[in-house]
This record gives structure tokens, C-alpha cells and sequence, in this order.
């Protein structure tokens, strides 16, 4: 369990878990009645009673029970956190990876011995912002600080059973890059093709699209509004799309089964630790052996989650201070570079500057790169910005210089705008009665509208191509896992006690948290002084990322729509919920978006 969780961690707050339908699963069953005498009195003291065992929850059941659905019943499975990192690492030593004329292999021992892992972390951008915000230091040095803990001679390494590390710890903003391309292509897709399949054969989500990166967000979708299904991005997010990249990658580039590689995600949010244990995100969705798909137990894409502050417990239980480990990057002979020289670049190349910016947002730039990708096919054209009913709704429009509209897209912040726009998405009810007139379209635009020119719907109103949608008020840098005000606090004072400390302000919290949105947005690049990747265009940049995709399939020999798509789906149970959920499903709602961002 997670010693840090407590109420005021529930930004992303669903709904109360009144009921939950193991207990009932684990009930003994009864004797049959056709061995009973139905003749017989039986007295109150002859009854035995009924002592059902308790029941066993995982990360698992909680997303396919529709009860309980807060982010408190992930982070209460001690599978994922700190502790299990530290644990995993004792129980296993590294696998020793050698660089020899054919390219990196493992050590044929270490392969034998049957208990030897490869470990490899990935690390989000906003993980390290909320980093540089608390020591007050650049967003690189927080990198450079990240990478030091996990994979430095100064961290994880220098305690432990084994002495094991992580091999590799990765910048999961290149797998973002993947998605983003993959996003633009989708939106084109559902624009100019009337069908319901791509050109990969796979369904097409119905407009608008709303993007599939938020955990918490789907949970709500697939327990809540099963209606919202068909309109979810098919994307997998780039924590799970990194997860799907290491363990096949690695384990045909050194010969050893995927459940040997240990994938850890350090991320803002706690809902991350529920996405990680979708049975969807495991080797049975990729893999193009019949025998892996048919066991019962498959190996995940990503083995454990740990927010922010949870990487501050992980460095404490070692008794590593962070501040203390040097704020450069680690040499090259520390870092053995990727199997496939392709996929290195792909994954290593430095790039010059950052993407991040105040247009992006501060959840990864779905919709930004979205508008991008369409304004570069249609030159001239201009974005138009309006802000809706508040900071965390905005609606965008992209004109074409005849004052055309080619479309229209928004962004969804909180719990409490979800259900606005869950509302427009809500399909009208037919009436039964004779004569009644036919529903209006959803004012989304789920039903099919006239094509204009350019592919774009010509309905009026929210007609939506695409909706970024998020749990957290203000984005993924408010996650509810990141590092508050009262940990930097506690941090920088060497208190080991804050309770005495006076509660901040909602002006200190806002405070801190364009503190951290800075940092986010202040992103370097990756050196100075040396060769780095120019950005390019926005043709440039989605063409080199098709490459590197379509050489990772090619090499896999597995089809692209397996690696990088998911699926989702409607979760029904009854169980302890009164017939009419309706009133109680709108106040909690709108009790998360009082509580909002984690604070």
C-alpha cells in the first residue's frame, strides 16, 4: 500500500465504491436442497453459520467491476509502488549485456539461469518538471538527476542485494511523438473517408474523436457512459506504447522471453497504475504465438507505476538524497546503446528545443499537433482560439483564408467539463409514441454530417473532429501523484514532520503550480554543442516517425495495429447499485471537480 495516498490525492475521484462484486464471487456454495429432508424443521441453533473468506482484489477486478471506481483501489495494491521496485531489485540480478561485432547480446549465463532481468524505466516530461519545481533546478538537471538514481553508480546501484539498476531510462516523449503522428493520421482518416475501417483494416472511431490517454478518463468512459466508446481514440498512450516497444524489441533482439524484462513507468498519476494492469496491455494483444495468447497469465507491457512522490519515497528507502547525486548526465560507456542501431537513434536522437510550449498544453499537445498536422496540409489556413466557460475548456477552429471552416476541435480539463461534454455526446431517446419526430444528430456530432470541401463536417454548432480530454483540472502536470507544495516544503526544510505547518493557500497552491507548469514548458535541449536533430516540419517530423514505425513492425514482423492500437470496452454489474444511478453519478462528478488536481 501506498503511505502517501490520502483523500486529498482523489482528483481523479469517480465514483463511490459502494459495492463490490468479488466478496460475492468468493461465496461458499450451498449444499443442494435435493439432499435435504424438505419435511424437516430445522431450529435457528442447528445453522451453521456462512463465514465466506475474504475477498482478493487486484488491479485487475477493480477495472472489471463497475463498483468501485476511484483511483484509491489502485494505489491500495502494494503491486505497484516503491516498495515492489526495491523488492524486485533485490530478488533479481541484472542480466549482463555485452557489445561484441554483431551488436549488444546477453550473457549466455545470465539467460540460463532463469532468474537474471533487464530493467528499463521511462519517465515523463511532467514527472520532471514537478522535479526541477522542488529543488529549483532546470528541467535537463532533473534528468540528468532521474537518470543518476536509477542507473548511477550514486543510486539504486549502490545498495541492493544485486546491485542492480536500470539499463536503460527513457524520455517517454518519443513515444508521445508516435502517438501524436498516429493521432493526426486517425482524425485524417475519419475526415476524408466515409468509411469504417483504415488502411489498416482496423475500425475507425467515430467523430469526434476523443483521445485515450488519460486513465482516468477511460475508466470513468468504460464504467459510466459505455455510449462514449465508440468515439475513443484507438491509440494506446505513450506509457503503454513504450511498455509494447522494450519488451518486443528487447526480447528478439537477446534472445529471452518478455517476462524477463522488468518495465517500470514513473508518471504524475496514480490512474496510470490501473492502465498498467488492462488486460489489453499484455503480450496476448501483440504476441504472434497461439501459446502465449491462450495462457491464462500474461506478462504486462508495463510490470509497475510509480508517481512522483513515490520516487522521493524510493530514493529515501535507500537513503539516497536526491540533491546530493550529481546533476550530470552519466557517461556513454554507462549506457549500452539499444540493440538495433535504427531504433537507438530513434529513441536516443537529441533533438534541439522543445515542443512544449503554452499552446501545446500541459498534457503532451494531442489536439495542438492535431491542429498542426491539418493546418500543414491546408496552407494559408489559420487557428482560431476561444476560451469556453472556463480556463480548462477551449475551442479551437481552423479557417482556411477564405474564411472556410476546415474544423473544429476542443480541450476538456476536469471531471466537471467531461460531464458537459459527455452530456453533448448523450444519444437522444426515441420516442415510442406514434408520429413522434426522429432525434436531432448529438450536438458532438457523433451521427454522420455533409462533407465540405476539405473533409470537414458543414454541420453547425460543436461539430468536433477531435476533443482532448484529461481528468486533471489544469492537465497532467496537476496529476495526483506529483509532488505538492507541502512535500517541497518538507523537502527543502529537513523537516521530518509538516503537521504543524499551516495549510497553503489556494494562492500558494496556484502558485505552485505555474511554478511546475514553467518548468514544463522551459524544457532544454538536449545539448549544447553538439550534433542535435532539427525539429523540421511537421511533414518532416510525421515522416521520420512513420519510418521508425514501420521498421519496428517490419522487424517484429508483427502489424502495426497491434503494437500501437488498443480497444476498450462496457463494463456492466449491479451489484449493491440501486436501480437509478444517475443522481448519484452527477454528484460525484461534481464532488471531483470541487476537489480537483490533487490538492
Amino acid at each position: 500500500m501506498s503511505a502517501i495516498l490520502s483523500a486529498d490525492d482523489l482528483n481523479d475521484f469517480i465514483s463511490p465504491g459502494v459495492a463490490c462484486i468479488k466478496p460475492v464471487e468468493t461465496l461458499p456454495q450451498k449444499e443442494s436442497t435435493e439432499s435435504q429432508n424438505p419435511y424437516e424443521v430445522t431450529t435457528e441453533d442447528k445453522v451453521q453459520p456462512e463465514n465466506p473468506p475474504p475477498a482478493q482484489i487486484s488491479l485487475t477486478d477493480c477495472l472489471a467491476c463497475s463498483g468501485c471506481v476511484t483511483s484509491a483501489e489502485a494505489v491500495l495494491i502494494s503491486l505497484q509502488s516503491h516498495a515492489e521496485v526495491l523488492n524486485t531489485l533485490d530478488a533479481y540480478p541484472e542480466i549482463s549485456l555485452t557489445q561484441d561485432q554483431n551488436g549488444l547480446c546477453a550473457d549466455h549465463k545470465g539467460v540460463l539461469d532463469g532468474e537474471s532481468r533487464v530493467f528499463v524505466a521511462s519517465v515523463s516530461p511532467q514527472v520532471r518538471a514537478s522535479l526541477a519545481a522542488t529543488y529549483g533546478i532546470s528541467e535537463k538537471e532533473a534528468t540528468y538527476m532521474i537518470d543518476q538514481l536509477l542507473s548511477g553508480p550514486q543510486g539504486l546501484r549502490a545498495g541492493g542485494k544485486h546491485g542492480s539498476g536500470f539499463t536503460w531510462v527513457v524520455d517517454t516523449n518519443i513515444m508521445r511523438e508516435a502517438v501524436l503522428v498516429l493521432s493526426a493520421d486517425e482524425v485524417g482518416d475519419t475526415l476524408k473517408d466515409s468509411s469504417v475501417t483504415d488502411s489498416l483494416g482496423s475500425v475507425l472511431p467515430k467523430r469526434p474523436i476523443l483521445s485515450s490517454a488519460c486513465p482516468g478518463w477511460i475508466c470513468y468512459a468504460e464504467k459510466t457512459h459505455p455510449f462514449i466508446l465508440p468515439h475513443l481514440s484507438r491509440l494506446k498512450s505513450p506509457q503503454a506504447l513504450a511498455g509494447t516497444f522494450f519488451k518486443t524489441v528487447l526480447s528478439k533482439a537477446l534472445g529471452i522471453p518478455a517476462s524477463r524484462i522488468w518495465h517500470l513507468a514513473i508518471m504524475p498519476c496514480f490512474d496510470k497504475k490501473l492502465e498498467a494492469s488492462r488486460e489489453e496491455l499484455t503480450d496476448a494483444s501483440w504476441s504472434n504465438d497461439a501459446a502465449v495468447s491462450s495462457e491464462s497469465s500474461h506478462v504486462r507491457d508495463v510490470d509497475c507505476v510509480i508517481t512522483t512522490r513515490e520516487l522521493l519515497t524510493l530514493a529515501s528507502s535507500r537513503g539516497i538524497s536526491l540533491p546530493s547525486l550529481s546533476l550530470k548526465s552519466l557517461p556513454a560507456s554507462s549506457t549500452p546503446q539499444f540493440p538495433d542501431p535504427t531504433l537507438n537513434s530513434f529513441l536516443f536522437a537529441k533533438r534541439k528545443g522543445s515542443n512544449q510550449s503554452l499552446e501545446t498544453g500541459t498534457s503532451g499537445g494531442y489536439l495542438h499537433h492535431v491542429l498542426k498536422s491539418f493546418q500543414a496540409r491546408n496552407p494559408g489556413s489559420e487557428i482560431v482560439t476561444q476560451r469556453g466557460r472556463n480556463a480548462d475548456v477551449v475551442e479551437y477552429m481552423l479557417t482556411s483564408p477564405e474564411g472556410e471552416t476546415i474544423m473544429k476541435a476542443a480541450r476538456y480539463y476536469g471531471f466537471r467539463n467531461i460531464q458537459n461534454l459527455v452530456r453533448k455526446l448523450k444519444p437522444a431517446r426515441v420516442s415510442r409514441l406514434p408520429g413522434a419526430r426522429k432525434p436531432a444528430a448529438p450536438a458532438g456530432g457523433s451521427r454522420r454530417q455533409p462533407m465540405s470541401r476539405n473533409g470537414a463536417s458543414a454541420g453547425s454548432g460543436p461539430d468536433y473532429a477531435y476533443v482532448e480530454v484529461m481528468a486533471c483540472p489544469g492537465g497532467c502536470t496537476n496529476g495526483g501523484g506529483q509532488i505538492r507544495i507541502e512535500d517541497a516544503r518538507e523537502v527543502n526544510s529537513n523537516i521530518q514532520s509538516m503537521d504543524s505547518a499551516p495549510k497553503p493557500t489556494p494562492h500558494e497552491q496556484r502558485a505552485w503550480l505555474a511554478r511546475v507548469d514553467e518548468a514544463y514548458f522551459s524544457a532544454e535541449s538536449d545539448s549544447e554543442g553538439e550534433a542535435v536533430e532539427q525539429p523540421g516540419s511537421i511533414p518532416e517530423q510525421e515522416s521520420r516517425i512513420h519510418d521508425a514505425l514501420r521498421y519496428w513492425s517490419e522487424l517484429m514482423q508483427i502489424p502495426l495495429s497491434k503494437l500501437a492500437y488498443t480497444s476498450y470496452r462496457e463494463v456492466e454489474s449491479d451489484v449493491g447499485k440501486p436501480q437509478d444511478t444517475s443522481q448519484d453519478t452527477a454528484r460525484v462528478v461534481e464532488l471531483a471537480g470541487k476537489i480537483g488536481g490533487g490538492w
